[in-house]
Formats: structure tokens, sequence, C-alpha cells
């Protein structure tokens, strides 16, 4: 132990963390040293040329200190130049839709409805009568905001019940055999916080919004468990190919966080997640928190997901003033707001963590006010309160979240893929508070990036390109969608470790690559931090190690 620390330890100085740190540099050979090397820590000394591995911890930064904690049982790899940085944490996924999606009809650049139905009725033909057809992600932008109906696809998939998604997860276009499966009919009402869109004669079209999916998904034959565990390790394995070491799983219903659980109790996951179940289910977590503890660093849980709105897309998402290309709607609230105030109340005051999905100005709004007099009503502590988009805000909100230390859990690829039509939606007044990253950043805030996979792609180099550059998918703004919320590369890599280690209160072993720290690392095959921002999507993941062993990459 250093001298420093020594002084330190007898004052009463040095925090636990930090003596359970030190003592990875203390003794005994490294098992692993990576030499020659562009690495970025995200830590106070940004930059270093090697890195040494002892169990799975970092136990030495720098080419000298590599060399001298090396010996005759070291593997030494040359990295060649390669950049080495934390592994990436994505903040927000649906990891079990976004792992099936990679064996399902994909509809994301279906660019018309003949081309659309078409890949619908392949699709279909491929499957064993009976069986649901999902997938989807289909985007109606890009035949000119037309939504798709079942005539479409019906007398293609006669005996294929079908529902596929669209790329926001908010909607679902049916077929006459799904909604018959569903008992949907013109008679049947909007369930609170849904809709089932119905043509000028009355009848449903196909396309059923938020809650009403609900009314689909519980008809939907589920996956085994050995589907489900056997759809999830194709997911990881993808997503280690992406340079993902650990991914936030925030969904709203458990069967995610069973088959995580399954599968840690029999073997080792390749990968990290920290899972998100419903918020109204708070009262069962915190029995289970209470009997079980909250996981490892492997699979964790004890947070709680709800949902004000729904999506810009879809017309759901609750804003104060009407849509401008809806007059008649300002979206809808998908649960009633005193009841997740309750849910939220019960779940901090049971010491779980809370994050809310909120899109739309309103949304976000009510669920500060909520947040603030719950903090009030519970008292001071850690509660790291989140909300998952905080996609459009009125201005005079932004700087709550500092204030209020609510954490923005934001996906920059969604202002990529909005900003071809976001305009028609809301108006150009209220794009002065649409995806600000950078502004939200300048007040103090958290803000922490990800993906939303399967809703956009889960590779956090197509995430970093769109808060760095803010260049919209179709190719029209070469300067950035509003450009002045554009980021740094620096704040990017930054939102995509360290603020995402914090909003899963891992700092202490995460994030950055310092000496103690959990040897989580990604290596690419240029530098991030230095490099033309303008080549990152043409960056490939070199290799993809988590828990000082690799995972994904050359041999």
């Amino acid at each position: 132990m250093n001298a420093t620390i020594s002084r330190r330890l007898l004052l009463g100085a040095v925090p636990a963390s930090l003596l359970a740190r030190a003592a990875w540099a203390a003794e005994g050979d490294l098992d692993i040293a990576y030499l020659n090397a562009r690495v970025w820590t995200g830590a106070r000394t940004p930059r270093a040329d090697a890195i040494g591995i002892k169990g799975n911890r970092i136990a030495a930064l720098g080419a000298g200190a590599v060399r001298a904690a090396s010996g005759r049982g070291t593997q030494v790899i040359d990295l060649k130049g390669a950049f080495v940085m934390p592994g990436f944490i994505d903040n927000h996924t649906h990891f079990l839709r976004g792992s099936a999606m990679l064996s399902q009809p994909s509809l994301r650049d279906a660019a018309t409805p003949q081309e659309f139905a078409r890949r619908i009725g392949e699709a279909a033909a491929k499957l064993p009568k009976g069986k649901w057809l999902e997938g989807g992600h289909w985007d109606e932008q890009l035949w000119g905001g037309e939504l798709p109906h079942r005539a479409w696809i019906d007398a293609l998939t006669p005996e294929t019940p079908v529902a596929v998604a669209r790329l926001d997860l908010h909607m679902y276009l049916c077929n006459a055999l799904a909604l018959k499966l569903a008992g949907i009919t013109r008679d049947t009402p909007d369930p609170a916080g849904g809709v089932i869109v119905r043509d000028a004669n009355g009848e449903p079209t196909g396309i059923v919004k938020d809650a009403a999916k609900d009314l689909i998904d519980r008809v939907i034959t589920p996956l085994t468990d050995s589907e489900i565990d056997a759809t999830l390790t194709q997911g990881a394995a993808y997503a280690l190919s992406k340079g993902v070491t650990q991914a936030h799983v925030t969904e709203l219903d458990w069967t995610t966080q069973h088959a995580l659980r399954r599968i840690r109790a029999r073997s080792a996951l390749p990968m990290r997640f920290y899972s998100f179940v419903p918020l109204k289910d708070w009262e069962k977590m915190a029995a289970i928190v209470a009997t079980e503890g909250r996981g490892d660093d492997w699979v964790r849980w004890g947070g709680m997901k709800g949902l004000v709105d729904g999506s810009l897309g879809s017309r759901t998402a609750l804003f104060r003033q009407p849509y401008t290309d809806a007059p008649d709607s300002h979206g809808i609230a998908l649960d009633p707001l005193d009841k997740i105030e309750q849910w939220i109340a019960g779940a901090d005051k049971a010491g779980l963590h809370v994050t809310t999905h909120a899109i739309g100005d309103a949304a976000n709004g009510q669920l500060l006010d909520i947040y603030a007099r719950v903090a009030k009503a519970n008292g001071r502590r850690d509660r790291r309160f989140r909300i998952e988009h905080a996609q459009h805000l009125d201005v005079k909100d932004m700087k709550r979240f500092a204030a209020q230390g609510v954490i923005a859990s934001v996906q920059p690829y969604h202002a990529i893929d909005d900003g071809r039509w976001a305009v028609k939606r809301i108006g150009e007044q209220r794009l002065h508070g649409t995806y600000a990253f950078h502004s939200l950043i300048a007040s103090g805030a958290h803000v922490t990036f990800g993906s939303d996979w399967p809703v956009a792609p889960v590779d956090p180099l197509t995430g970093i390109a769109a808060a760095v550059l803010r260049q919209t998918i179709d190719g029209a703004n070469p300067g950035g969608w509003l450009p002045g919320e554009r980021v740094s590369l620096a704040r990017a890599l930054h939102a995509y470790t360290a603020e995402n280690a914090y909003a899963g209160f891992q700092e202490d072993r995460l994030g950055t690559l310092e000496v103690g720290k959990i040897a989580d690392l990604a290596v690419l095959d240029r530098d991030l931090a230095r490099d033309d921002p303008a080549g990152i999507a043409n960056t490939r993941v070199l290799r993809t190690i988590v828990d000082g062993t690799q995972r994904f990459g050359e041999a």
C-alpha cells in the first residue's frame, strides 16, 4: 500500500471502496497486459498507453506500471495502437424483443406499402399454420405517413395471425385473424390508455395503439423458457459484438427478469443486466429485495419502470398544446397520474429505484412535479429518479432535472430518426426543447445515453454519431438537425459509460478505467476521443472484455 494511502488510513480518511481498489495493485503478477494501446480512461487522468488486468479488475495503467507488474505468467497482448475505453452501457433496452427481432422479419426499410406487404406475405408463408408473425419495426414515414391497413396483408396471411410493431413499439398492425383471436370488433371500446383505430365505417383498421396492444399480447402464444433463454443468449452475443458490456432492461412485464435470473442461476452470463419491472408491481419487488437482495453485478434488480404517455410517432405523447397535425388531440395519459404518483411514492419509500417513461412536454412536467412531491414526502436519500426519453421539454422544465437530481435517460438515435418529421407533429416553436441533450448537460443534469433497442440499433456508435453530428437518417440535415443541441465526443462517451454507471448505482466499480475497478472494456479500431467525428460510423469493435475476460473479438 502506498504511503499516501497509509497516512490517510491512519487519519481515518480513506473510504473502504478506495482501500479495496488499491489492493488490486498491491501484489502479484498481472494476468493480462494490453500494450501499445490508446487508452481513454474517462477518469481524471484521461489517457494511458497500456492497461493491466488481474482477475476481473484493472490492476495497472500506463506502460511503465503494466511492465513492472507483469511476470512470467502474464499474457501479453499487443493492441497495435487500438483504442481502449470503458465498455459501453446501454441505458434503455427491450432486450428480449430486440433479441427476438434478430430472427424475425424486418420492415424497417420497407419503403412502400407494396414492399411492406410483400415482406409480411413471404415471412408468413414460411411459418407453420397458426404461428404468430411478429417483428416489424415499420415506419410509415418512408411512404408518406399513411398508417398501414389490415387490407394490405389479409389476403397474404389467411392462416397466420400477424402483429407487427411500429418502430417505436407503441403501435401494432394486426391482420383480420389476429383481431378475431383477440376478440376485437367494431363494438370493442377503446381501453383506458389505448386506441383501436377505425375506418370511416367504424371497422378496426388493424392498428392498435399503446394499451390497446394488450388485447393482442394476451392471445399471442408465449415463448417457452428454453426459447426465451436461447433468444437472450443470441442477443447478448450480438450486443457484445457492438462493444456493449451491460444493458439496462426497462420492461413492463416480468418475462426478462425471470429469464435472466434463471440463466444466471445455472450458468455465467457473458454480459451484465440491470432489470426494471412494472412500477405497479412495486410491492412484489420490495418483497423480493427484502428476502433475496438485489442480485449481483451480472444480474441486478430493484428497478421499477412506469409510463406516463405514449410516443410522438403514434401521436400518443402527452403535450400541453394540441398536435399541429391533429388539432383535436393532446395525446393520452397511459395511466391516471394519481395512480402513477401512488406507485412512485410506494416504490420510493420501499427504497426501490424508479424510472418513468415521458415523451411530451406535459408528461415530463407532470412527472417532475410528482417526483418533487414524492421526494419531499419521503425525505432525503440517494434515490436517483430517472425519466426515460425526456424527449420534448418545456424550456422552463429543463433546469429542474439538475435541481431535483433527476437523471435524463435519453436515446440519441431517436433525434436523427424523428428529426425527419417532428416539426409536422408539434410545429417549430416546440422544437426548442426537443432532444435537448446539450442544454440538459449544460444545466448540470446527469444525462445518460442508450438505444431503446429494438426501436433503434443497439450499436452505441450509431448513438454517439447521432448525439455528436445530429444528421437525420434521410440525409436532409448534413449540418445537424437543431445543431445547437449537438454534444462533444467526450461528452457522448461519458454519457455511454460513466453516466450510465451512475444511473445504475455502479460508479464505484464500473464506467471508468481506474485501478481497482472491474475490467469491462471495449477495444475499437479508431480513437473516438481524438479522431474526426465524421468517421464514427466506420468504427469497428475489435474486442469486448467483460469481467476481465474477452467475450467478443479476435483470438
